[in-house]
């Protein structure tokens, strides 16, 4: 009898044991799920390790999504945009711009995928410009031009990241460019701030301040393919620029100083076209024959009236749709005609050819400094330099 009292305990006791642990794991599942929710509902930014830059510093990644599932990644090397994601008419979500898997796939040469470009955006004739009559010379990384900043841009240094407080999904990202950085005056202090927001548009706001005067312009560097599928061209996106004129360009791709209207050319994107409709007479359009393509910066309409609508780019088999805004005067289009098939897609996939992908760069013209009738980008100490851009997607 005693035996048979000790075995029921025990088995009791074992029951009762295995009840707790039971609903231990059951509260700990429900504090997992609720913790997802909230960080879902709150658009918590995750930090992940990238590795290293080949001198030893350590590249981050850093992860925002909104409330409506978007994601964008940002890595903290060129602060640039590896992956973002957003979706279909069928509610499929896709990354949507061309990338790598790895810190030294983006620190071998590449096409600037996703990133900041600076000090100056785009080239320079000859790398070479003049303030106050005192000259100064750049690195020539373009053939006979200084292109996105020389040899060392803004794409190619590790960016400090802080989040920002007052924004849950901001991210803030900043760098010193030393005077004589890349052969450019004065200490340049840089921020970028990317915002993602629950309307799926992607916000980012470029800062500097100077202590000599300087150039300056700024640009994210995106390549875009809003079909998700990367072995695909871009030429059935149908684009649109909110643009009557455009910057020829002489055989090395600066600008000859004309603003040419756009109307009767190849380059008229005022009303929705699609990439391939035109760019087939590259043969024929000596400009079109000099970019390879669509390589050229669109004078935008509205000038200096703040952030406005810019231009667009819709698949229509995806149904995405990108619209982007700008407070810039102008916008690179380029059709990606450089890619040449030698470059791994994430996830070793394929390769990425020509023209699988676009960018749309907002910025100030090229060679601006030495153009004295285009927009302004010198820089004064006790001024600030701020630049806005929107990248926003639908579908339609």
């Amino acid at each position: 009898m005693n035996l048979l009292k000790r075995s029921t305990c025990l088995a009791l006791i074992i029951c009762f044991t295995l009840v707790n642990i039971q609903c231990k794991n059951d509260k700990k599942d429900k504090k997992e799920d609720s913790e997802i929710m909230e960080n879902k509902e709150s658009s918590v930014i995750q930090k992940k390790d990238f590795g290293a830059t080949s001198e030893g510093e350590k590249v981050d990644l850093y992860i925002l999504r909104n409330t409506q599932g978007m994601e964008v990644e940002i890595i903290t090397y060129g602060g640039r945009i590896t992956s973002l994601k957003v979706p279909d008419k069928n509610g499929k979500y896709e990354n949507v711009v061309l990338g790598f898997d790895s810190i030294s796939q983006y620190v071998s040469d590449n096409p600037f995928f996703g990133a900041l470009i600076g000090r100056y955006g785009n080239r320079i004739a000859k790398g070479e410009f003049s303030l106050d009559g005192k000259k100064f010379s750049l690195p020539l990384n373009n053939g006979e031009n200084h292109l996105h900043g020389g040899e060392k841009g803004f794409d190619k240094v590790v960016w400090k990241v802080e989040e920002v407080q007052d924004n849950k999904n901001s991210l803030k990202l900043s760098y010193l460019s030393q005077d004589g950085e890349q052969g450019y005056p004065g200490n340049l202090n840089t921020e970028v701030t990317y915002t993602l927001n629950d309307d799926n548009s992607l916000d980012v706001l470029y800062e500097a301040t100077t202590d000599k005067k300087t150039i300056v312009n700024l640009t994210q560097h995106s390549y875009f393919n809003l079909s998700g599928d990367f072995s695909s061209t871009i030429l059935d996106h149908e684009i649109k620029i909110n643009a009557d004129k455009y910057l020829p360009v002489d055989a090395s791709l600066i600008p000859t100083g004309e603003l040419k209207k756009v109307e009767g050319t190849p380059f008229d994107f005022r009303e929705v076209k699609s990439v391939g409709r035109d760019i087939v007479k590259e043969n024929e359009n000596e400009q079109l024959k000099r970019g390879l393509g669509f390589d050229h910066c669109w004078v935008l309409n509205e000038q200096n009236s703040g952030v406005r609508f810019a231009a667009s780019a819709y698949h229509p088999e995806s149904g995405r749709l990108l619209e982007v805004f700008t407070d810039e005067p102008g916008i690179q289009f380029y059709t990606g005609n450089f890619l040449d098939g030698t470059l791994t897609q994430k996830g070793g996939v394929g390769t990425y050819g020509k023209r699988s992908g676009l960018c749309l760069e907002t910025q100030h013209y090229p060679d601006s400094p030495n153009h004295n009738d285009f927009p302004s980008v010198v820089l004064t100490p006790g001024e600030k330099y701020t630049s806005q851009t929107s990248f926003k997607f639908s579908i339609k």
